[in-house]
């Protein structure tokens, strides 16, 4: 039986044949559009109460459920085995006993928003060099069967059971250590808190230096993770501590033993950090793990480790430069990195659609806008690969962070600017952009015929799936969206900095 085959019966689900959202993008080619209908347009995102300065579900409308999240969120809200599970940090105070920064998974009732259990992670002592104060966990968990993967800020893979500790302490049994970090009196573990049944550290184990922050949404394939580890530069953004440190591995997710690594070199030509997440294209006769690197680069690797030299290496396929050559080099010379004209790495991730792969080039949005790229790539290559894989480019984008949605012949995709594109699927040709006059972190989203963006003032823009633009809503909410919006089981699921909506869906 060929991989892609055992990908999808491992994951159990897919957008097209049930209705939950288990991971970052649904599955693992993560393109972000979902095959429900019926999904809520009108909706009032309420006001904030003068007592709790949280939302009063009493002023909004058309929302099920609506509950505080911390002051900064950044993880994308996943749905799974009847919970939402998204990651954020913990001003929120849901865990009585964890005080001040950290960083933390909430799951929460897929049915009411009531709270269940969360991950705690205590920040790493570096401070902002490598896990910076209040972002909290910036990764989507997946989620398998009973199990939820997550990459968490502290630079550790971790497996969680669904049902936290109201069923036991099934796995690893230091919890009330570990969730508070070390010199602090431990916790008293209880139905609130997650049940870890493993744990990899990427640190530890890799000598792996994340840059700021440890952000990557794991790829499930059959019984293996494939994971960045987010190592990159130094406070100076000149050097790169562990430069032979790996920018993507494999894991066992029984057990969470490493089962591999890249060894291409990613790490010591790393411009900033590796923060993208894999994908997956279903080519050949095992697939393609696709990796857009901190280079800048786009790879495309074999999914099974192979022993070269006694290590267990994920084999390179091919590589494309994702940048324009005009990005790296100046009349002989190299374009210095973090300057509007220069070169960028890949932070969105890879998405497969119909035979093509598309990826977008951006950067650290504290770097500002800048020159960006969109690149359609035929995955069926080999080797360093440049016009040969390259099916078009649409420059007409600014740097971008956006994971691209591919629907109704159009590619959507948003750059830091504030801008929505529509781009022809088959030509790379411009159809309509949209100006939201705001910076954009997100994603776009398709379900239901539209388009679903939002940006960092706050609004939330739906758009007709068309190729002429038809701004069908504007919805204001009441903080800035740094996330994607998705939909399960009839659900839109909206992040604000520091709330959680369901939208719609099952009274």
């Amino acid at each position: 039986m060929r991989l892609p085959v055992l990908v999808w019966m491992s994951l159990g689900c897919s957008t097209a044949v049930a209705a939950d959202w288990p991971e970052w993008g649904g599955g693992p080619e993560r393109n972000m559009v979902s095959a429900e209908s019926g999904i809520a347009l009108d909706f009032k995102a309420g006001e904030r109460s003068p007592e709790t300065g949280n939302i009063d579900p009493k002023t909004t409308s058309g929302v099920r459920w609506v509950v505080p999240l911390g002051s900064q969120t950044y993880g994308n809200p996943t749905i799974a085995n009847g919970r939402v599970f998204v990651g954020t940090n913990n001003d929120a105070q849901y865990r009585p006993g964890v005080d001040g920064d950290h960083s933390v998974l909430l799951a929460f009732s897929e049915s009411d928003g009531r709270f269940l259990w969360q991950y705690t992670a205590p920040k790493l002592g570096a401070g902002k060099v490598n896990d910076w104060e209040y972002l909290g966990i910036c990764s989507s968990p997946a989620v398998v069967d009973d199990v939820v993967y997550l990459v968490s800020s502290t630079g550790e893979v971790v497996a969680l059971d669904v049902d936290g500790q109201v069923d036991g302490n099934d796995g690893l049994q230091d919890e009330a250590e570990t969730f508070v970090g070390p010199g602090k009196p431990p916790l008293t573990i209880g139905n609130q808190d997650a049940d870890v049944l493993w744990r990899f550290d990427m640190r530890k184990e890799l000598g792996v230096f994340p840059h700021n922050v440890t952000s990557s949404s794991v790829l499930v394939l059959g019984d293996r993770l494939y994971v960045t580890t987010s190592n990159g530069t130094d406070w100076s953004h000149l050097n790169v501590p562990s430069p032979y440190s790996p920018s993507l591995i494999v894991l066992d997710r029984n057990t969470g033993a490493l089962l591999g690594e890249e060894n291409s070199g990613i790490s010591a030509r790393t411009l900033h950090s590796n923060w993208s997440s894999p994908g997956y294209a279903p080519v050949g006769e095992d697939g393609l793990v696709l990796f857009g690197a901190g280079d800048g680069f786009l790879y495309g690797f074999e999914p099974a480790p192979a022993e070269v030299d006694g290590l267990a290496t994920l084999q390179e396929k091919w590589r494309l430069d994702a940048n324009a050559a005009s990005y790296r080099t100046k009349d002989g010379q190299p374009i210095t990195y973090a300057t509007a004209p220069g070169p960028s790495e890949v932070i969105a991730t890879p998405v497969y659609v119909d035979g093509v792969v598309y990826v977008s080039i951006g950067q650290d949005p504290e770097h500002g806008p800048g020159v960006g790229r969109l690149t359609a790539v035929d995955p069926n290559q080999e080797g360093d690969v440049t016009d040969s894989a390259t099916l078009w480019t649409y420059d007409g984008i600014g740097r971008s962070i956006s994971t691209v949605a591919v629907s109704g012949g159009i590619v959507f995709v948003g750059d830091y600017e504030g801008r929505l594109h529509a781009v022809h699927q088959k030509t790379g040709k411009p159809l309509w952009v949209h100006d939201t006059n705001a910076h954009m972190w997100g994603s776009p989203f398709v379900v239901d015929g539209r388009v679903y963006i939002g940006n960092e003032d706050g609004i939330l823009s739906v758009f007709k799936v068309s190729k002429r633009k038809k701004l069908l809503a504007e919805v204001p909410l009441s903080a800035p969206m740094y996330t994607t919006p998705v939909v399960a089981n009839k659900t839109l699921y909206i992040a604000t900095q520091n709330h959680l909506y369901a939208v719609g869906g099952a009274q």
